[in-house]
């Protein structure tokens, strides 16, 4: 299959993209915009979205087909984790969950198309309508496509011209996705841009920034400040900053039975993505005086990722990253030969995978590409004075508890900071209603008009 220049990032390697093509594209856009997305129905976006995601499922979608094909070699990702993570990704854009995101988020899926009321409004004699940005600018990271493709469907929803500017090197996906939404409809497909440059090309970016009504971004903290100060005053600026997750298992739940099925859904987590979003846990932390003792947990853990290698490679990681891995592990190699406390299981002969257990509870960052840590702690009180060092930067929890437990251990991980709490074995497959980083993501780029009754 080959891919029409629909896009910038059809264009051949050697292209140069120049302010004077990216101001004439952006006009474009907006034209675009204006002739054929701003007058669509609400009901004619989320006809077209679900359709597109409901293709992507099918084997023969040829676009699927392409991104499981030359997947690997574009993004490092073996075919097993490509099929996982777009599988997962696009079983939650249907039709029911697209409506229930447009109502938790603006009280009536008809929002965008007319004012509207719910109960509560209505007994005050008032209505509300939503507009969503002219001009959207999405910069993306590199290290997952998700986020993107989730941009790339909000700003369709909000009706909004967009542009997407992917990391040097990443935008293979997105481009699949741009492509397989111009194919459905193709005058929705031309009110989208894609373009990848390396960050820091000022002329192009101050170009978009002046066009903007409203950008998000996905990065550094350091990044996203910079992007900031450089934005007009008035555009709207939604950053997603760095961010960490882990899990917690706690003793009820580590029965014989219960301990491998446990390490089965941690082996999800750190698999998914190989373990590079901001949903995948660095640590799990296993609380001692169960069937299953942490020691013991570690080592089962160990022994699923090996098994789940044979069927999910991770893949082939670029020099540097397989160099991290090794140094991390020679490290820990010398604290096992001098301590009981630690311990150390990995993949041989490669980098595939690696589980610490460290007597130590505090928190330690992974180098991720399936490199996990397992920590003891004896309650939830332990776990966070050990975790302060990333207190504000934890997006989600994974807990592996009976249902009552884990509600009551819900509620001080949302006083401490945490966003997000879910079961072990979902923590990088969010539904499509999650509140990202605790903000709501359709919510943060429309603006409100309400109408007060009683002329």
């Amino acid at each position: 299959m080959n891919l029409p220049n629909y896009y910038f990032v059809d264009l051949p390697p050697e292209a140069t993209l120049s302010p004077v093509l990216l101001t004439e594209a952006c006009q474009t856009l907006k034209r675009n915009r204006e002739r054929y997305l701003a007058g669509r129905s609400t009901e004619q976006i989320v006809n077209v979205l679900s359709d597109v995601a409901e293709a992507w499922r099918k084997p023969d979608n040829p676009f699927r087909r392409l991104a499981l094909e030359l997947g690997p070699t574009e993004t490092g990702f073996s075919m097993a984790t490509l099929k996982r993570g777009l599988d997962d990704f696009f079983r939650q854009i249907t039709r029911d969950h697209l409506h229930a995101l447009l109502t938790q988020e603006l009280g009536d899926s008809r929002r965008l198309d007319a004012m509207t009321a719910t109960d509560v409004e209505q007994k005050s004699s008032r209505a509300a309508t939503v507009t969503g940005p002219e001009f959207l600018i999405h910069i993306a990271a590199g290290n997952i496509p998700d986020p993107t493709f989730m941009g790339i469907v909000l700003g369709l929803l909000t009706r909004s011209a967009q542009f997407v500017k992917c990391a040097s090197g990443s935008a293979f996906l997105p481009r699949l996705f741009a492509h397989s939404l111009y194919e459905a409809d193709p005058k929705l497909g031309a009110c989208l841009e894609l373009a990848q440059w390396r960050g820091g090309n000022t002329d192009l970016e101050n170009i978009l920034f002046a066009e903007a009504d409203c950008v998000t971004a996905t990065g550094s903290d350091e990044t996203l400040a910079a992007l900031r100060s450089r934005l007009p005053a008035c555009a709207r600026f939604l950053g997603y900053g760095h961010r960490v997750s882990f899990g917690f298992v706690a003793r009820e739940v580590l029965s014989h039975a219960g301990g491998p099925r446990i390490a089965s859904r941690v082996t999800d987590d750190v698999v998914a993505w190989n373990q590079l979003g901001c949903l995948s846990p660095h640590v799990i932390y296993v609380q001692p005086g169960g069937e299953v003792s942490p020691e013991r947990f570690a080592e089962l853990l160990a022994d699923e990722l090996e098994r789940r290698e044979q069927t999910e490679p991770r893949g082939e990681l670029p020099s540097p990253h397989a160099a991290a891995i090794t140094s991390r592990r020679g490290i820990y190699e010398v604290r096992a030969a001098h301590s009981p406390e630690t311990l150390m299981w990995h993949s041989k002969e490669s980098t595939a995978w690696t589980v610490i257990f460290e007597a130590d509870p505090r928190f330690q960052t992974s180098c991720l590409n399936r490199f996990i840590y397992v920590k003891p702690a004896k309650d939830l009180t332990e776990l966070l004075q050990n975790a302060e060092v990333v207190r504000g930067k934890v997006s989600t929890v994974g807990l592996a508890a009976p249902e009552p437990q884990a509600v009551e251990l819900a509620l001080p991980l949302a006083r401490w900071g945490v966003t997000r709490v879910c079961p072990l074995g979902q923590m990088q497959n969010p539904p499509l209603t999650w509140r990202h980083d605790g903000r709501p993501a359709l919510g943060d780029l429309v603006t409100w008009t309400d109408l007060e009754k009683g002329f």
